[in-house]
């Protein structure tokens, strides 16, 4: 077992105690993080579901003492492009081409469908990246800035962290996950003790560890068709990445803000998968990615109906499908005990 890296709220109120005397608000960092259940927080006071996200940073000669951390208001709006109807109690009906479902308890295969096919990943490839990352032990403390190494060259995808952004390595991993920002998983390879092909080198050392046998990483980002696995072997990846606490923090978090060094503003970044926001889900870990390559893909970590459940879905055609087939398992599980009871 690994030792345990402090969670979300001491790494990123421990990236701020190194913040310098603040001047003005150009100058500081302000951070808020809003979560999307008190069930999934073992150290945050519970708050009313009808109170809004709120940050209470408390200052002491020039320093970031503490952050105070609420509960958001629970809602999210979310389009569904198909119903959740038309499954049998053998089949969910899922709409995406590769998918594998798993009873985390017993490791049984509660649905399969193409699991071995062998396609592009796109941004899930970035739950490998974190977890490079923290198995390098470095500090989440310290201080990266964006470059113009980070800039995507190969698909020209447009960031909203521009060149010159500073940011401790923990809020950039945070946005890697949980807005799956580019640059920012770039950025993370980029800055790795003996750099990027090091850090490459180490994903793939990584993948054979956990004996995903059908799996390359070319880049930390996704952006490349050649990042390649299967749904077999993304349910080992996403098993692995569970048991980081960081990973887990940070994949379910809704939302996070800070100023930027560059201008002053305010930067508000949202999680790729809404259903983090939705009460009715207990999300343990999450990871959209897109490419045309690929398709529209997600991994989930969720307990439903009281067994923790992985599932990968890959390859969706429409935007909203693969939420739509989420929420599809959700409903056949609750509706079909005898498929839980099976695995």
């Amino acid at each position: 077992m690994r030792p345990a890296f402090p969670l979300f709220v001491a790494l990123l109120t421990a990236a701020s105690l190194s913040i310098a005397p603040v001047a003005s608000a150009a100058t500081s960092h302000k951070h808020k993080h809003t979560t999307q259940s008190a069930s999934k927080k073992t150290a945050t006071p519970k708050a009313s579901t009808k109170t809004a996200a709120r940050t209470t940073t408390v200052y002491e000669k020039g320093r970031v003492k503490r952050t105070a951390i609420a509960n958001a208001q629970r809602s999210v709006h979310v389009t569904r492009a198909v119903a959740l109807s038309g499954f049998t109690a053998d089949n969910p009906g899922l709409q995406s081409a590769s998918v594998l479902i798993l009873n985390e308890n017993s490791g049984e295969v509660i649905y399969q469908k193409n699991p071995d096919e062998v396609a592009p990943i796109a941004s899930i490839t970035k739950l490998m990246t974190a977890m490079v990352t923290l198995d390098a032990h470095l500090p989440m403390n310290e201080y990266i800035t964006i470059s113009d190494e980070d800039v995507d060259t190969l698909k020209n995808s447009s960031s909203r962290l521009r060149v010159g952004t500073r940011l401790t390595r923990a809020e950039v991993m945070l946005l890697a996950l949980m807005s799956s920002e580019n640059r920012a998983a770039a950025a993370l390879a980029r800055t790795y003790p003996g750099g990027h092909d090091l850090f490459i080198r180490k994903m793939n050392e990584k993948a054979t560890e956990l004996g995903m046998s059908h799996s390359h990483f070319y880049d930390s980002t996704g952006l490349t068709p050649q990042n390649i696995s299967s749904a077999r072997d993304l349910v080992l990846m996403v098993r692995a990445a569970r048991k980081y606490p960081e990973i887990h923090e940070f994949t379910t978090s809704s939302q996070y803000e800070f100023t930027s060094n560059l201008n002053g503003r305010t930067m508000a970044f949202h999680n790729t998968n809404p259903l983090v926001k939705e009460e009715q889900w207990d999300i343990g870990l999450t990871k959209t990615g897109f490419t045309n390559e690929a398709g529209h893909c997600l991994v989930m970590e969720a307990t439903i109906s009281g067994t923790p459940v992985v599932m990968v879905l890959m390859d969706s055609t429409g935007k909203y499908t693969r939420i739509g087939d989420a929420n599809r398992v959700k409903k056949w599980l609750e509706t079909s005990p005898v498929a839980l009871a099976r695995s």
